[in-house]
């Protein structure tokens, strides 16, 4: 998910030189996301499969393929082209979504044997080392009769694993902005709310901040010309964890953690 952020490596040079210039600042630092602090606010993930068919529904925007293990084209998506749906059992279901031919999700769907628990593990490929995620969802909704395991409503109720690199993140403050870096990706932008590249993100996200106060900062991500995200950042007063409240424009939904610095 995306659900946690994105960046990466910039030059020794831009790295170093504001640190001998200028005071440490709140968000200066490694940041890594606690587990058990996510939560999401959302409407239900929504799945279909019957008669070889796959509809994912809560996908933006949503699209319907053959599950037969093939690439097939999907419009409207930043981060890939093509979607491939193999079944792997009567409990199972793996997607692969490609951008270029280059595979940058494998999600791999498996369904409890009573049909009431969804297992969800991502292998996220999209950065320069590949991040793992794992999430639990409890059914909401059945899928229709003759239907896969996997078909029907599906609500998020935790996320139990995730590798370190995928929960790992370094902000450095420079005398007018603020550089990230996620796991090869990055941006180094002013705090005049003008969108600047992210170097290196297959999906093209530009960023925007505003500094709200010496504790806050305000993220305004844009893919394609249109907002996908506004993510609230403060860091506490003793600067040992960072709140994050992510609103998600494009999956309609409200993500919020806590990450906390490393000593």
């Amino acid at each position: 998910m995306k659900i946690l952020g994105c960046c990466a490596a910039m030059s020794l040079a831009m790295a170093i030189a504001p640190v001998g210039a200028r005071a440490a600042g709140p968000f200066d630092g490694t940041w890594t996301t606690k587990l058990d602090s996510i939560k999401i606010t959302s409407k239900p993930d929504v799945y279909a499969l019957k008669d070889g068919v796959f509809t994912c529904g809560n996908c933006a925007p949503a699209f319907s393929i053959a599950a037969d293990g093939a690439d097939h084209a999907v419009a409207g998506h930043s981060y890939y082209d093509t979607v491939a749906v193999a079944v792997v059992d009567e409990h199972t279901v793996r997607v692969t979504d490609k951008l270029g031919a280059k595979a940058i999700y494998e999600t791999t769907y498996s369904v409890s044997a009573d049909g009431k628990t969804l297992n969800q593990v991502l292998k996220d490929m999209s950065g320069a080392k590949v991040a793992t995620w794992s999430q639990l969802s409890s059914r909401v909704a059945a899928g229709p009769p003759g239907s896969h395991a996997l078909a029907g409503s599906w609500k998020m109720e935790k996320m139990p694993g995730a590798s370190d690199i995928g929960m790992t993140i370094t902000y450095q403050e420079t005398p007018e902005g603020l550089q990230m870096h996620y796991n090869g990706m990055s941006y180094d932008a002013r705090f005049d709310g003008k969108p600047v590249p992210t170097a290196n993100d297959p999906g093209k996200t530009l960023v925007a901040l505003r500094r709200i106060s010496k504790d806050v900062i305000e993220e305004t991500d844009t893919r394609a010309g249109a907002v996908t995200d506004v993510m609230r950042m403060t860091v506490s007063p003793d600067g040992k964890t960072m709140s994050v409240v992510d609103n998600n424009r494009t999956g309609d939904m409200t993500i919020s953690y806590t990450m906390s610095k490393s000593p």
